[in-house]
């Protein structure tokens, strides 16, 4: 049942472009910007047809009554974290909902998805995730439920505040390593900073890898990054504010798709922006 549910997720080719849409589940107010209104984000997102869309509990049923079956594939986050503010709690975790896996099922997701952090100093936190997905990985195999582990190495919060990626390779090989070593179906790991190294990545993780996106960045180092993955050997990429936030999502979507499952160029992908 795995392998059927993956192949919701991923084309012939074995390529997807997921957009993430889950971010109020993190208590942050920045990540609310373009998603305040859940079924307008999310309807505006189904009809520009990216292969799946990352949603909560709580949200999914807004894609899931829509009629038909051509909609996107569901990838189900079930794990909340307090860890992306911008000050850091005195207390961190990373919370699995309960039951993830069967509400999964109820809700036809093809995916579960949840963190693998790695903050520096903290210890504990690294390890509720561990225990976390160390739970998960039993559940999907019963149910045959494919395992999207995100291994997010962030930097210490002092240096900037709030969400604040690492992108040092030398982080980043050990927990994706760590992620599949516990289970990981899928790895939903972040950009090194030499996007030209990240072929390491995909040796190391031996599975599908699916770059994040992270924060917004300007229109063409987001179609140039993501080109450069799909070189280095990614099965597409996760983004969500990069689209979301973008001023045409349907359109930002389908010049990523032409990309992911095409092979176009970045000025070819501009052009779609353009509306060319």
């Amino acid at each position: 049942m795995k392998k059927f549910r993956m192949n919701r997720l991923f084309s012939k080719s074995g390529n997807c472009l997921d957009v993430a849409i889950d971010h109020g589940l993190f208590n942050e107010a920045a990540f609310l910007s373009s998603i305040e209104n859940m079924e307008q984000a999310i309807l505006t997102i189904v009809d520009a047809q990216p292969d799946a869309i990352q949603l909560t509990i709580g949200q999914a049923e807004i894609l899931q009554r829509i009629p038909g079956k051509e909609k996107p594939a569901l990838v189900l986050r079930t794990d909340a974290a307090n860890v992306f503010n911008p000050k850091l709690h005195d207390y961190l975790f990373s919370y699995v909902v309960e039951d993830a896996v069967e509400q999964a099922l109820v809700l036809d997701a093809a995916c579960v998805v949840v963190n693998l952090l790695r903050l520096p100093d903290q210890p504990e936190l690294h390890g509720q995730c561990v225990r976390n997905i160390a739970q998960l990985k039993p559940v999907c195999e019963r149910y045959g439920m494919p395992l999207m582990v995100e291994p997010l190495v962030m930097q210490a919060n002092e240096k900037k505040g709030g969400y604040m990626v690492d992108g040092d390779i030398d982080k980043i090989l050990p927990l994706v390593r760590q992620a599949c070593e516990l289970g990981a179906d899928i790895i939903k790991a972040d950009p090194c900073d030499n996007i030209s190294e990240y072929h390491r990545v995909i040796e190391i993780a031996g599975r599908p890898v699916l770059p994040r996106g992270g924060g917004r960045a300007p229109e063409m180092e987001i179609l140039q990054r993501t080109y450069d993955l799909m070189k280095q050997g990614a099965n597409g990429i996760v983004y969500g504010r990069n689209i979301i936030q973008h001023e045409n999502p349907p359109l930002m979507t389908h010049a990523l798709m032409e990309i992911v499952h095409n092979n176009a160029t970045p000025d070819q992908a501009m052009k779609i922006l353009a509306g060319n």
